[in-house]
């Protein structure tokens, strides 16, 4: 007789947790609506880092727009002040001009054949030493890392008289070939592999072994095919530094016709920089756009390498 009054209170209680339980589910499903109000700081930080980066942003495109618009002036508009942001009479005959005053597709043609090659070179060099580095065990293989490594705070006009009278007993010097040798080799994109190879599995290598593979096939058909990511970072970067290169081919080559890109613009500026400045940049603004475009294209797969490992989850 005591047990039967508790039985209503307990269906009572039964049901309200299996109301509240569904309620909960309700709540948990994709297609809710409430709009979630985010925290005043929240909000501010936002705010804070589009101003900045904004900022850094304008700072970084508006050298790049002045040169655009200068090249479309006439000489004696390049510089008045204050600038004309917007040209009103565009001069388009400063690109014909390009063609006409220089062999623009020669020193063309000679920058993509040096930067290609050196980034072909640094691409394949830089995959090999980085997986020995991360995964072959050798003597002296971390003090080696390092001074390798060291080699990245020496400045090239340190090492630039050295280098020069080894391309010289080479007979080098004033060739192309002079240009691609001395940095097919690059620290900084073995240490980008090492990095990479590092954060990869063993597994993965240790799964090929037990299977009949052998290193080298180890390398070429497990880690070199997932390495896509900092090979493509690699590319772009090297391509950038190398395409607008100016101090070494300015030490190593003499003859007009193997000039690169940047060497040859010089010449726009005629003899004790009589040219017209705004021929000077219409070439500056033709040179950009292979880069642009190497930008563009390899895009995706820059940030994939640069945010590789950075996000774990």
């Amino acid at each position: 007789m005591t047990d039967q009054p508790a039985q209503p209170a307990l269906a009572v209680s039964t049901q309200h947790r299996q109301r509240s339980a569904v309620g909960r589910r309700a709540a948990a499903l994709p297609g809710d609506r409430r709009v979630r109000r985010r925290p005043p700081r929240s909000i501010a930080g936002r705010v804070v880092e589009v101003v900045l980066l904004s900022a850094v942003a304008v700072l970084v495109v508006a050298p790049i727009y002045w040169a655009l618009v200068t090249s479309l002036r006439t000489p004696a508009q390049s510089f008045t002040n204050p600038p004309d942001w917007i040209p009103t009479n565009a001069q388009w005959s400063n690109y014909s001009a390009v063609f006409s005053s220089v062999p623009f597709w020669d020193f063309l043609l000679n920058s993509f054949l040096v930067t290609g090659l050196i980034v072909i070179g640094q691409t394949v060099t830089s995959c090999l030493s980085g997986y020995a580095f991360a995964r072959l065990q050798f003597r002296g293989r971390e003090p080696l890392f390092w001074a390798l490594l060291a080699t990245m705070m020496v400045p090239i006009q340190a090492t630039i008289i050295p280098v020069f009278l080894l391309i010289k007993e080479f007979g080098l010097v004033n060739s192309r070939i002079g240009l691609i040798l001395p940095v097919v080799g690059t620290a900084f994109g073995t240490f980008l592999m090492r990095q990479y190879f590092l954060q990869m599995p063993k597994e993965l290598g240790e799964a090929a072994t037990v299977d009949g593979a052998n290193q080298w096939q180890v390398f070429y058909k497990v880690y070199a095919r997932l390495a896509g990511p900092p090979l493509a970072t690699l590319a772009v970067l090297a391509f950038a530094a190398y395409w607008n290169e100016f101090f070494r081919p300015l030490i190593f080559l003499s003859t007009p016709s193997k000039f690169t890109l940047p060497l040859g613009l010089v010449t726009l500026q005629g003899y004790l920089g009589t040219g017209s400045v705004s021929v000077v940049l219409a070439g500056v603004i033709l040179s950009l756009i292979p880069t642009l475009i190497v930008f563009l294209v390899a895009q995706r797969r820059l940030v994939e390498g640069l945010t590789f490992g950075s996000v774990k989850g």
